[in-house]
């Protein structure tokens, strides 16, 4: 047998460098297989659209990535081409010969990564031969009524017949890393380890299925991760065999990985495993050449939802503008898990608060979660449409007011301001203002609801009374639909939506990273997240105090919902109280944070795990020294030691602190030493033996 050649984390292109010369390193394929390649269902598409461009860097030509055929998808993100590897055009002219449809090209993404696409249905004849042989191999049968398990099978056995095609022309040498995402792949992972296929494997669980199930039915899950019955419960909720298919998935790969220490946490329990990497979820950070600019597409965008905002609260339109903060939750409409029903509770104590301060700050909340709708409402179209009247009506009476003025000074006159409009001037401005009275309330949905009186959102809105009355400081918005720049309403993409908005709230139970609060970040947009979300814990870790960067962290975990209700309520609170001044230094902040989450650095994480498989899975040909998963001991932001970004009770007894404190804090701050000093924090992309070994973290422990 053949010495064992020692694996570098430090090669060039991210592969894997060895001294073998019968072992080429341009033979080793990496092939990523999920059920949202080209195929949008929820945030694992997010993942592995922004990781591609990092990963396709480091593979180059040998990075494929798998997944299911939908025409309508594929007719705008794909371009068809010819496979430049020999042996992946081999086995797909196989697959092919016997009756598949497979597709091959480029996914038009950031990156341009081949993909491989298998038809579903061109292959559906063949399922109940091939759920016969996934029951011979796992003993997990599969209902006939479960479609998407049924695709599951289908897009799993597949995936284990190309691969086994493909493998077979490499005389069993180590060619292949297979890295599968989530249950809908996973079929593929246990059939090819049941044929003993000499491939490396991965998983990743980016949320168990049974921890998304029960907190959705409001049970108390984290403190009682250990009590449950996990079959029974998997049993009731008629999710038995998909519960099977992810454990056995997580139990058959030669290395487990989840997105998060508290989905580890969760998995241990769930799925009886601990992860043997946790990778956490990054994005493509783009930086401005100009320092500020992120600020000036604020201004830019907050202009476009004001505009909404003068359409939609006309007649009622009776608090400043330049004094109303816009506030923002959005993703899956799941109530509880996503923390919408703290959030409204949250908002009641703060319009109590607001009201009983007599402040002049209003807050505009927008929900944007999509459900059931029959299309926009008439009352919501009539508000643009009285907006844009009065706008048209302002212009003409302006054009007509300038033109008379430029005469009168080419005359040389001053113009008798009383004379200058006339009687028809003063009849169309008439009629503009009775055109915005109304008798109604402004509504609280932008849609007509098909479910209106069953909707949890608009029933907690009924029962604290939200209804955006003339004395409210704190309105409500929903807005069931994505947004997207061809809508007649709110014509912004959610990009620019949220770069318009100054706070974006997830007080999520249930959320294994967080994506959306991770793109407020990279956007410099302050956001509220929970110690229960994988993104919250991971800013526990890395900053020393978040909010002072923005990153507000609701502790949902070891306090009661009243008392982390109270605690979201006063971080509102505190946020209503900052000046203009506190809000830009902030967001200079929060989009400092960015480095932390770009895939150039999170990427390691992924490169670890692909190394530990491919020792785990070829030991005669691949050794890795022992060392655990890797650390960031030293990228970490400290306290920035400058003008605090919001007042604090502590800070002041009263919201009507005096602009004379804010002018001496503003004075002790310096923006470039700041800058500078954060960028230090930032190291430069890593080797696995310089990183120091830290002491492993029990599950519940994190640093405040």
């Amino acid at each position: 047998m053949p010495l064992a050649r020692s694996l570098s984390m430090t090669s060039l292109n991210g592969l894997p460098q060895w001294e073998d010369e019968d072992l080429p390193v341009e033979d080793l394929l990496l092939f990523e297989i999920s059920w949202e390649v080209t195929n949008k269902v929820g945030g694992i598409y997010t993942v592995i659209q922004t990781k591609a461009k990092t990963t396709a860097d480091e593979w180059g030509e040998n990075y494929f990535l798998i997944g299911p055929y939908f025409e309508q998808n594929v007719k705008t993100q794909v371009e068809f081409c010819e496979p430049p590897n020999p042996a992946v055009k081999k086995a797909m002219d196989t697959m092919k010969s016997q009756g598949c449809q497979v597709y091959f090209g480029r996914w038009l993404i950031e990156g341009s990564p081949y993909v491989l696409l298998f038809d579903i249905g061109s292959a559906a004849w063949n399922l109940d031969k091939w759920k016969g042989e996934f029951w011979e191999a796992s003993n997990i049968g599969i209902p006939f009524h479960d479609r998407e398990a049924n695709d599951a099978v289908i897009f799993g056995s597949l995936t284990a017949w190309f691969l086994k095609e493909l493998s077979c022309q490499f005389d069993d040498k180590p060619s292949i890393i297979a890295h599968f995402h989530e249950w809908q792949a996973g079929v593929g992972l246990i059939l090819s380890r049941s044929q003993k296929l000499p491939v490396a494997t991965i998983f990743t669980t980016h949320a168990t299925l049974l921890g998304r199930y029960l907190c959705a039915a409001s049970i108390d899950f984290y403190n009682n991760l250990d009590q449950f019955d996990i079959d029974k419960e998997a049993g009731e909720r008629q999710i038995y065999h998909r519960y099977c298919m992810e454990r056995a998935s997580v139990h058959c790969a030669h290395v487990f990985t989840t997105v998060s220490q508290i989905t580890a946490t969760e998995a241990e329990h769930m799925l009886k495993k601990s992860p043997d990497v946790v990778t956490p979820n990054g994005l493509n950070i783009k930086k401005f050449s100009a320092m500020h600019e992120f600020q000036n597409l604020h201004s830019m965008y907050k202009a476009r939802i004001q505009e909404f905002i003068r359409g939609h609260f006309y007649g009622h339109l009776d608090f400043n503008l330049d004094k109303t903060l816009f506030f923002f939750i959005a993703g899956r409409y799941e109530f509880s898990n996503k923390g919408a029903d703290m959030f409204l509770e949250a908002l009641s104590r703060l319009n109590f608060l607001l009201r009983v301060h007599k402040t002049d700050v209003t807050v505009i909340v927008f929900f944007i979660m999509p459900a059931k709708t029959n299309n926009f409402n008439v009352e919501t179209l009539k508000g643009q449409a009285v907006r844009k009247q009065l706008w048209d009506t302002a212009q003409s009476v302006k054009e007509k007011f300038g033109r008379k003025l430029y005469n009168a000074l080419l005359k040389g006159e001053i113009p008798d301001l009383n004379k200058i409009l006339d009687r028809d001037d003063i009849t169309i401005m008439k009629r503009a203002i009775f055109s915005t009275q109304r008798h109604s309330l402004p509504p609280v949905t932008t849609h007509n609801m098909i479910d209106d009186s069953n909707d949890p959102i608009l029933n907690t809105i009924r029962r604290i009374g939200l209804f955006n009355n003339r004395t409210d400081r704190v309105k409500v918005i929903l807005h069931p639909e994505f947004l997207s720049s061809t809508s007649p309403l709110l014509p912004l993409d959610y990009e620019e939506f949220v770069r318009g908005c100054h706070l974006g709230v997830f007080p999520s139970y249930y959320e294994p990273w967080g994506y959306t609060p991770a793109e407020c970040t990279v956007m410099g947009i302050p956001s509220v997240t929970t110690n229960l979300s994988g993104f919250g814990c991971f800013m526990q870790e890395h900053v020393a105090d978040p909010a002072a960067y923005g990153i507000y962290i609701v502790d949902r975990r070891f306090r009661s919902p009243d008392e982390s209700c109270n605690q979201l309520t006063q971080f509102l609170y505190s946020f209503c109280q900052q000046n203009r001044r506190q809000r830009i230094i902030q967001r200079n902040r929060t989009e400092r944070l960015s480095d932390l989450l770009d895939w150039r650095y999170l990427g390691r994480y992924y490169m670890h795990a692909r190394h530990l498989a491919l020792s785990r899975t070829f030991p005669d040909k691949f050794d890795m020294e022992p060392s655990a998963p890797p650390k960031t001991e030293g990228f970490r932001f400290p306290r920035p030691s400058s003008v605090p970004p919001s007042p604090s009770a502590s800070q002041h007894s009263s919201p009507h602190h005096s602009e004379a404190e804010d002018e001496d804090e503003d004075e002790r701050y310096d923006e470039d030493e700041e800058a500078e000093r954060d960028r230090q924090n930032i190291k430069s992309p890593f080797t696995l033996g310089a990183l120091p070994q830290g002491k492993k973290k029990q599950h519940g422990e994190y640093r405040n």
